[in-house]
C-alpha cells in the first residue's frame, strides 16, 4: 500500500469534496480517502498494483475535477493563475452588476421599459457566460453521475432568474398582464447571485492562504540551490540535482540543502525549526546536518546522505500535511450531512414552490418561483464543509510553528480529553550526562519485586548522582502547568526506588513506580483506562512502544534525527516539556472553534432557509430576496474561515 497527498482542483464545496471522496473509495484498490476542502487536496492510500495514479484522475474528470499528478505541473502556479482569472471574472461581474442595477432601478434611461429589459437581458447573458459558466459546467457534469453541489444551486438559480426574466421581458403582458398579474425582471438577482458568489470565493482564497502559512514555512526553509563541490570546483547545482554521496559546501548564512555528515570545515548552526532548541549548535567533521537549518558561523562541506523526500524536513512536511488532510471525528458526520445537502435544499425549493401556489393560485407565480430561487441560493455547504478542516489546518499548523508535530486530527481532538498522564523518566523528565550514568535501560527490562507498586513522597538518594542525571530545563514548571490543567501525572522508571522517589519529587510528581518493565507502564495506561480516565503516555519512543500504542494519546519526545514519528501520534520537537502542555490547550482551543464554526454553520441554515422561503411573509412582510440570499451566503463561508484564523493569535 502506497499513502500520497495529491492536490485535486476544482473543489468549492462540502458537496464537491463529499463527491470526490465517494469516487475515490469506491474505486477498486482504494483502500482508504480523506478530502480536504481547504487546502484542495486528497490524503488517498491505496494499492499501485492494483489501479493507478491516472486511473484515479480519469475516473476524478469524468466528474468535473481534477486530480495533480504530472510533476511538471505546479500547483501553486496552477492556483495562482486560478486566482488571477477569478478576481478578473469577479471585476467583470461587478462592473455588469452595476450596469445592470442603473438599469432596474431607472438610474439610467435608455428609451423606454422594454429596451431596458432587452439591455439588462443582454448583459445578464454576458454575465453568465463569461463570469459564471464554471457553475454550469461543473453541475452539467455532476449531473451527469447523479451527484450536485454548490455549482448545482447556484447554476439552477441563475438559470431559473434569468429564464423567467427573458420570458417576462417578451411575453410578459400577454401572460401575466391578461390574468391581472403584475410582472417583474429579475436580471439584477441573475447577477448579484453570481456575483456575490464570486466575491465569496474570492475572499475565502484569500482567507485560505493564511491557513496553509505553516506548511509554505516549512517548505521555504529548504534552499533552492546548493554549492556542489566536484573536484576541486564549486558549482551551484538545483536541489532536485544532489544525489546521496555528493559533496556540497556550505557558507555562513545559507541554509543546509539535504541531510548529510560534515567531511571537512567547521560553523555553528542554527537548528531550532527542527530541534526546537534556540541556541546554535556547533558542528564538526562527522557531525550530523539537516535540510533547512541556516549557517551561522563557519564554513563547511558535508557529504550529502538524505536528499529529496528522504529529509527530516520532507518528513516533518509530509507529516503536517497528513494531519491538516485528517479528518476528526466530528468532520465524519459533517460529510454524512454534505451528502444529502444537495437534494435537500433542492427539494424544501420545490415545496416551497408548490406552497406558495397551493395558498395564493397563478397570482402568487412570480412571488412562488422568486422564494424557491431564494431557497436555492441562501442554502450554504460551504460553511459546514469549512467549519472543521479550517480550523484543524490552523491549529496543527500552529502546533508546528511551536515545534509540536500531530500525526492526524483525532489526536488533536483527544488532547483535550486527557486527564492522566503516564510519563517515562530517563530521556522524558531527565537526561543523562555523557561522562556520567549510562543511558537508563532499566525501562527497558530491570524489573523486581516492587515494580507494580505506586509510591509517593521522597526517600534517601546519594545526591552525587545529580551531577551526571538532571533534570531538564522547564520539566517542573510543565508538570506544575499540566497539573493545573486538572491531569494526574505518573512517572514510570525502572531506576531504583530511591533513585525513582527522587526524581519525582524533583520534578513535583506524587505518583511513581520503580523498578518497572515495558508490561508495567502498558498496564498502569490500561489500568487508568478501566477506571474511565483518558491517558496519555509520554517516552522517548523506543522503550515505551507498548505503553505509547496502548494510551489515548501517545507522545514522543523528538531530538531532531530520531524524532519517534512512527511510534507516536504527537512528537515534541527539543527537549522543552512545556510543549505538552500548549499542545493540550491548543487542542482545546481548536475543537472549540470547530464547534463555534458547526454551530454558525448549522444556525445559517436553519434560520435562513425559512427566511427565504418565506416563512415569516405573512406575518411581518418580511422575505430574503435572491440577491441579498447571494450576499448571506458568500459572507457565511468567509466567516468560518476568518474565524479559525484566529486561532493563529489566541495564546
Amino acid at each position: 500500500m502506497e499513502k500520497k497527498t495529491i492536490a485535486v482542483l476544482g473543489m468549492m464545496c462540502a458537496g464537491c469534496s463529499a463527491n470526490v471522496e465517494r469516487k475515490l473509495r469506491s474505486l477498486d484498490g482504494v483502500a482508504s480517502a480523506a478530502v480536504n476542502l481547504p487546502s484542495r487536496t486528497a490524503l488517498v492510500e491505496y494499492d499501485p498494483q492494483r489501479i493507478t495514479l491516472e486511473r484515479m484522475k480519469e475516473e476524478l474528470g469524468a466528474i468535473g475535477y481534477d486530480m495533480v499528478i504530472e510533476e511538471d505541473r505546479n500547483v501553486e502556479a496552477i492556483e495562482r493563475r486560478g486566482y488571477v482569472l477569478l478576481r478578473r471574472r469577479v471585476i467583470a461581474s461587478w462592473l455588469f452588476a452595476v450596469a445592470t442595477m442603473c438599469l432596474s432601478m431607472r438610474w439610467v434611461s435608455v428609451g423606454g421599459t422594454d429596451a431596458a429589459n432587452q439591455l439588462m437581458m443582454v448583459i445578464s447573458l454576458l454575465n453568465l457566460v463569461y463570469c459564471g459558466r464554471q457553475f454550469y459546467a461543473t453541475a452539467w457534469r455532476q449531473a451527469l453521475h447523479a451527484s450536485a453541489g454548490m455549482d448545482t444551486l447556484v447554476a439552477m438559480s441563475t438559470c431559473v432568474s434569468f429564464l423567467l426574466s427573458v420570458f417576462n421581458t417578451f411575453w410578459g403582458d400577454a401572460f401575466w398582464g391578461s390574468r391581472g398579474i403584475e410582472w417583474h425582471t429579475y436580471y439584477d438577482a441573475s447577477v448579484m447571485i453570481v456575483t456575490f458568489v464570486l466575491s465569496g470565493r474570492l475572499m475565502e482564497e484569500r482567507a485560505k492562504k493564511g491557513t496553509a502559512s505553516a506548511i509554505r514555512a516549512l517548505m521555504g526553509l529548504a534552499p533552492k540551490t546548493a554549492h556542489l563541490v566536484d573536484g576541486g570546483i564549486v558549482a551551484d547545482a538545483p536541489i532536485s540535482a544532489l544525489q546521496p554521496g555528493d559533496t556540497v559546501e556550505v557558507r555562513a548564512g545559507e541554509k543546509v540543502s539535504v541531510d548529510g555528515t560534515v567531511v571537512g570545515g567547521e560553523a555553528r548552526i542554527d537548528e531550532s525549526m527542527i530541534s526546537g532548541e534556540p541556541e546554535p549548535v556547533a558542528k564538526a567533521k562527522g557531525a550530523r546536518v539537516l535540510a533547512g537549518t541556516v549557517v551561522r558561523e563557519g564554513l563547511f562541506r558535508f557529504k550529502a546522505e538524505a536528499v529529496g523526500s528522504k529529509t527530516v524536513l520532507a518528513n516533518i512536511i509530509k507529516m503536517v500535511q497528513e494531519a491538516q488532510g485528517s479528518k476528526a471525528p466530528v468532520q465524519r458526520v459533517v460529510d454524512r450531512i454534505a451528502l444529502i445537502f444537495v437534494p435537500t435544499v433542492l427539494a424544501i425549493a420545490v415545496v416551497t414552490l408548490v406552497v406558495w401556489l397551493a395558498v395564493g393560485g397563478m397570482a402568487m407565480m412570480p412571488r412562488a418561483i422568486l422564494s424557491a430561487v431564494s431557497v436555492l441560493v441562501i442554502a450554504c455547504p460551504c460553511a459546514m464543509g469549512l467549519a472543521t478542516p479550517t480550523a484543524l489546518m490552523v491549529g496543527i499548523g500552529k502546533a508546528a510553528r511551536l515545534g509540536i508535530l500531530i500525526k492526524d486530527a483525532t489526536a488533536l481532538e483527544n488532547l483535550r480529553k486527557v486527564d492522566a498522564m503516564v510519563v517515562d523518566k530517563t530521556g522524558t523528565l531527565t537526561i543523562i550526562s555523557d561522562g556520567g550514568c549510562q543511558p537508563d535501560t532499566r525501562d527497558g527490562g530491570g524489573g523486581g519485586e516492587d515494580g507494580g507498586r505506586v509510591s509517593a513522597g521522597a526517600h534517601s538518594y546519594d545526591p552525587q548522582l545529580e551531577s551526571r542525571e538532571t533534570l531538564k530545563p522547564h520539566a517542573r514548571e510543565a508538570i506544575e502547568e499540566l497539573k493545573a490543567e486538572g491531569i494526574s501525572i505518573y512517572m514510570m522508571s525502572g531506576d531504583t526506588e530511591e533513585a525513582a522517589a527522587y526524581w519525582a519529587a524533583k520534578a513535583g510528581i506524587g505518583h511513581y513506580r520503580s523498578k518497572v518493565m515495558p508490561q508495567d507502564k502498558e498496564d498502569l495506561v490500561r489500568k487508568l483506562q478501566s477506571e474511565g480516565r483518558k491517558v496519555a503516555m509520554v517516552g522517548d519512543g523506543i522503550n515505551d512502544s507498548q505503553a505509547l500504542a496502548a494510551a489515548d494519546v501517545s507522545i514522543a519526545m523528538g531530538k531532531g534525527t530520531d524524532i519517534a514519528m512512527d511510534v507516536a501520534q504527537v512528537t515534541l520537537m527539543g527537549t522543552d516539556l512545556r510543549r505538552i502542555p500548549e499542545a493540550i490547550r491548543l487542542s482545546r482551543k481548536t475543537v472549540g472553534m470547530i464547534r463555534q464554526n458547526l454551530f454558525w454553520a448549522f444556525i445559517y441554515n436553519v434560520v435562513c432557509i425559512p427566511l427565504a422561503a418565506g416563512a415569516l411573509y405573512g406575518v411581518v412582510d418580511f422575505q430574503i430576496t435572491p440577491m441579498w440570499a447571494s450576499a448571506l451566503m458568500a459572507m457565511s463561508s468567509v466567516s468560518v474561515v476568518l474565524n479559525s484564523l484566529r486561532l493563529k493569535y489566541v495564546a
